[in-house]
């Protein structure tokens, strides 16, 4: 595995491949901080919610209101955060949304008001939309391509570990009805993302993008066996060189066909992972679990089963998505997801009871298995892989923008749909979704299993071509 030296060094000292994954790991768990204030900051409001409700007077529309301030911020956070990456950088920009992240942790917490309340979850918001195109961006970046999916889908995982710990966190201080510490205590990871971004470097990518060559390959020297640099600096030089002979624009990039054919799957598949209705058991599955008879502390202490089985599938999703690939992993996902939907929508029909709620519970969880470890891992993986290295910041950042405009009218509709038309119905809407996605991601989710980014855009644009033809 080392080459032989002519002095041995100290058994001691790290092997270059065991320096280069601890490096990489470091790289993970600190950018990482930004994929768990997401789903801190998502996964919180769930169990915030009854007593706001409560404290501020809101009616249905109020809590719809409340909830989906952030994630109209979000998306327009994710639009500026694809866009700030490409110009400031990857870790600059990552930054710029730990700032954020603290002050509008305590912000919410400290909010008066429901018009303050508003506008500080918008302002978190930002933060949120521009952690969720930065974080995934850096990491496939930064990870060598036979470890890139795991890497990615680290992101993932700690977006669902950040709503588990959201949920135990919410079922500690339901007793004393702490609503605001819920919020606030967001902060405190935002700190340790903050202060830990000042250790970490930029992409070897952006660096070449912006002519920093000897700074890109000081960080493959630190991530890739020493073999390996040159070639990999080549293959990014080429694909960069063939972009300045186009000597277009990323705005304009955008409207080549082949470029824009896959901005549009894309951008279908982030609607993908929204309508199929995961967020609505996210910020609602204490209301959901309420509504089946079970008290507001005994439902906000369940959602931890929800919390708990996200991480675990995602676990699951994450040593699995290198190995079976995307496209497997998306279809046997929503195939899950549509048979649990059609389930949990017919278990309303039952008559309340301690014993149907737990079965609406058990039967969320299976969804949440299915989503987590399937869909969710997948599409932001995929999201992070398949625009090509010019417009992938600008790109990515477009098709999150609609994921959360979709997540945004999903958080904003679900309660008033909810007391319209009931849960049943409601969640055979979302599995009716589930199939069209089905038949979505069957005919256009590409498969970029073990490929090198550089040699992943060529192929797709060879693809894309022969979809034109």
């Amino acid at each position: 595995m080392s080459a032989a030296h002519a002095v041995s060094p100290p058994s001691s000292a790290p092997s270059p491949g065991r320096k280069a994954k601890r490096f990489i790991l470091a790289i993970a768990a600190i950018a990482a901080l930004g994929g768990a204030l997401f789903g801190y900051d998502t996964g919180v409001v769930s169990g915030a919610l009854p007593y706001m409700e409560r404290h501020f007077g809101l009616s249905s529309l109020g809590e719809g209101v409340i909830t989906s301030a952030l994630l109209i911020g979000a998306a327009f956070g994710s639009l500026a955060g694809g866009r700030m990456s490409d110009v400031l950088g990857r870790r600059n920009s990552l930054l710029w949304a730990g700032a954020v992240f603290i002050g509008g942790a305590l912000a919410v917490a400290l909010a008066p008001t429901v018009p303050f309340m508003v506008v500080a979850r918008f302002a978190l918001g930002l933060a949120v939309g521009s952690a969720s195109v930065i974080t995934p961006l850096y990491l496939s970046e930064i990870a060598p391509p036979h470890i890139r999916g795991r890497l990615v889908s680290f992101n993932s995982l700690m977006i669902v570990s950040g709503q588990l710990l959201a949920y135990l966190i919410n079922a500690v201080l339901a007793q004393w009805e702490a609503w605001r510490w819920m919020l606030g205590l967001a902060a405190l990871p935002a700190v340790a993302l903050f202060i830990g971004l000042f250790f970490l470097p930029d992409t070897a990518r952006w660096y070449i993008s912006k002519g920093r060559t000897e700074q890109a390959a000081h960080v493959l020297r630190r991530t890739l066996p020493a073999d390996e640099v040159d070639g990999e600096l080549s293959r990014i030089n080429q694909a960069r060189a063939l972009e300045a002979e186009a000597q277009r624009g990323a705005w304009q990039e955008l409207r080549t066909p082949w470029v824009r054919r896959i901005l549009l799957i894309g951008v279908g598949l982030a609607i993908v992972q929204q309508i199929t209705g995961v967020n609505a058991v996210i910020y609602f599955a204490p209301k959901i679990l309420q509504s089946t008879g079970l008290g507001t502390n005994a439902a906000i202490t369940a959602t931890i089963a929800v919390g708990a089985i996200s991480v675990i599938a995602t676990a699951i999703g994450m040593s699995l998505i290198d190995k079976v690939g995307r496209r497997p992993m998306l279809l046997t996902g929503l195939s899950g997801m549509t048979v649990s939907l059609a389930l949990l929508g017919a278990s309303f029909h039952l008559p309340k009871s301690t014993g149907v709620s737990y079965l609406v519970l058990a039967l969320m969880v299976l969804y949440m298995g299915f989503m987590q470890a399937t869909l969710n891992t997948g599409v932001w993986l995929l999201l992070a892989e398949m625009f090509p290295l010019k417009v992938r910041g600008l790109a990515m950042g477009a098709a999150v923008f609609v994921m959360w405009l979709v997540n945004f009218t999903v958080a904003l509709v679900f309660p008033v749909l909810l007391d319209a038309v009931g849960a049943s119905v409601t969640f055979w809407v979302f599995g009716l979704m589930c199939v069209l996605s089905l038949l979505f991601c069957k005919r256009y989710a590409p498969e970029t299993k073990g490929m090198a980014l550089e040699d992943l855009e060529h192929e797709l644009r060879k693809t894309a071509a022969g979809g034109e033809a």
